[in-house]
């Protein structure tokens, strides 16, 4: 039962993983269908995003590296980086979707 379970969660983050690495290619490749400074927004954080994810996987560590020790700058310093890449994740996703929308009409 383990090694299904693996088996599934390596195929969902494969999938993630590709969905996320498509949007990319989207983004960069054609034309936005958001607003032109999201875009520009996107195109600067999204390489950023890709980059921390990597770190964050490869140490295994939390994404919300929290304690309750830390200062202020601490604490904002682990914070901005998950916001920043979950709103390019939503952005280039949602630029994805209406690249779709737009490819399907004729």
């Amino acid at each position: 039962m383990k090694k299904k379970s693996t088996t599934i969660l390596f195929f969902q983050r494969l999938f993630i993983w590709f969905l996320y690495l498509f949007s990319g290619f989207i983004l960069y490749s054609k034309k936005g269908y958001i607003y032109s400074f999201l875009i520009n927004f996107i195109k600067v954080i999204y390489p950023l995003s890709i980059f921390w994810l990597q770190i964050r996987l490869k140490k295994r560590g939390h994404f919300f590296p929290i304690d309750p020790k830390m200062s202020t700058s601490q604490l904002w310093f682990n914070i901005l980086p998950v916001l920043a890449s979950l709103s390019t994740v939503i952005l280039t996703t949602l630029n994805l979707l209406l690249f779709l929308i737009n490819s399907i009409k004729p």
